[in-house]
């Protein structure tokens, strides 16, 4: 049985669980090659400055200071992180605001309808600094992360209720949040260039109000086995929580996280690396290294936000470089799926595929005019793999 194959078989006989990447601790051995894109050649840009494959199509959501289309919402700067939550028959995408607190630094959320129409539009959390990206969580919420030093994680409820700040789960530059229900941990990254790589642990699954902060122990190595050991202090004053234990392995500028069962990735953008630890085994190696892509030029640099489709196909938004999101396969190849044309002075943000798999969101955080003020949100729909 090839591994794809095993993949899909394994996803079928998953169950009630219903996440993507089911399979890829196993499908995945080696930092991933070049190759054709599954969805074939990028066209000519459209009239949105997008270039896709043939069949897909980009839509305009939502721009910034400017109303979300069908509401009296305005839409926030710098939009950054996001995920899409269910809700009943439709959904909700959610989206970070990377500004400071007096600049409006927070999180919105867009609602749609079962058929993709928007239906509503408001804020979610207000009075936060620089908000980068995050994770939604089983219960439906979503973790907004500050991306300061000692910033907090703040749990917002995009189907209603108040946000609260989670000092528990540690006060550093938080970047991005995953969540393992099967372990019952919350996976961080931490934006520095010496950055660890964390799990909390909640007293209780489901409540993030206390709970254990514990860091990943490994040798400088870029595979091999590892552990998690307490943070002594995870409030991180006078000592930053990178700093106190001893053998914490240090990663440049901790990124994305996305994780699928017992599989986590998260991205570095200090080295263009996506790092895939298997919880199985407790082993960490490279899924994607722009200095070991074997022929031709890396296509994915700049790594930023990442996030998975149903079918097992990862997906990392760039920061700059040529404005792209980057498909890796459970083959083990990466392509470019889309390009962004025009505004090189911005980055993608917030990847989030719809419950059925069918539409992709993403923010172009600056767009065409390189400021926060510029920011753009699109929705890829086509024929995604499911």
């Amino acid at each position: 049985m090839d591994r794809r194959t095993l993949l899909r078989t394994t996803v079928a006989g998953a169950g009630g669980l219903a996440l993507p990447f089911t399979a890829w601790s196993a499908a995945y051995a080696a930092p991933a090659q070049n190759a054709p894109g599954p969805y074939g050649a990028l066209q000519a840009a459209d009239a949105n400055g997008i270039r896709l494959p043939a069949g897909f199509t980009s839509t305009v959501i939502a721009r910034s200071r400017q109303t979300v289309p069908g509401t009296s919402y305005v839409w926030h700067d710098a939009p950054d992180g996001g995920a899409v939550i269910p809700n009943g028959s439709g959904w909700v995408y959610v989206s970070n605001s990377e500004v400071s607190a007096s600049a409006g630094g927070g999180a919105s959320r867009i609602l749609f309808d079962s058929a993709g129409a928007i239906v509503g539009a408001s804020r979610i959390l207000s009075g936060t600094n620089l908000n980068c990206a995050g994770g939604k969580t089983p219960w439906n919420t979503w973790l907004s992360c500050e991306e300061i030093s000692r910033g907090r994680v703040w749990e917002t409820y995009p189907l209603g209720g108040a946000a609260v700040a989670r000092p528990a789960m540690g006060r550093f530059k938080h970047e991005a949040a995953a969540a393992d229900p099967v372990r019952k941990v919350i996976y961080l990254t931490e934006d520095e260039t010496n950055g660890r790589f964390y799990r909390f642990v909640p007293t209780t699954w489901g409540d993030l109000s206390s709970g254990t902060l514990q860091v990943f122990v490994a040798g400088s190595g870029t595979s091999g086995s590892f552990t998690w050991q307490n943070v002594p202090d995870p409030d991180g004053s006078p000592t930053a929580t990178r700093s106190q234990v001893a053998g914490s392995k240090s990663f440049n500028g901790g990124e994305g996280c996305h994780y699928a069962n017992d599989t986590v990735w998260f991205t570095t953008k200090g080295d263009n690396r996506v790092w895939q630890v298997n919880l199985l085994t407790n082993t960490f190696e490279l899924a994607y290294d722009d200095n070991l892509v074997s022929s031709g030029s890396a296509p994915l640099t700049g790594v930023d936000n990442v996030t998975g489709s149903s079918y097992g196909d990862l997906y990392v938004a760039e920061d700059g470089a040529s404005m792209d999101i980057c498909m890796i396969t459970p083959d083990d190849k990466i392509s470019v799926f889309l390009r962004v044309s025009g505004q090189g002075s911005s980055e993608l943000c917030g990847p989030a595929f719809t419950p059925a798999g069918d539409r992709l969101y993403f923010s172009s955080q600056r767009g065409t005019t390189g400021s926060a003020s510029g920011g753009i949100t699109y929705c890829i729909t086509g024929p995604f793999r499911t």
